[in-house]
């Protein structure tokens, strides 16, 4: 007895994802080469050792709301929170 083949609805299903993740990747490329200004809007103050509280509950928020209006992705949204928690841990 041989081995099982795949079958043609597994190899579409895989084509499917391998598509959706280069769509994926060249919307990544494109917001990076345009720089969008949310990017701007949320970017944590430069020089600036501490935080407070408040500002610091202030990014989250504005975290959480462009994550809602999908004005950024899961991994971006992932990545800025860490960023945060790390601020807020420090």
């Amino acid at each position: 007895m041989g081995a099982s083949r795949t079958s043609f609805a597994k190899l579409q299903r895989d084509r499917a994802k391998k598509a959706k993740a280069q769509a994926k990747r060249e919307r990544r490329l494109e917001k990076d080469v345009e720089g969008t200004d949310e990017d701007e809007a949320f970017e944590l103050p430069e020089g600036e050792e501490e935080l407070t509280a408040e500002e610091l509950l202030v990014l989250v928020e504005q975290l959480h709301a462009d994550f809602e209006a999908k004005r950024i992705d899961f991994d971006e949204f992932e990545e800025r929170k860490t960023e945060l928690f790390a601020r807020i841990s420090v």
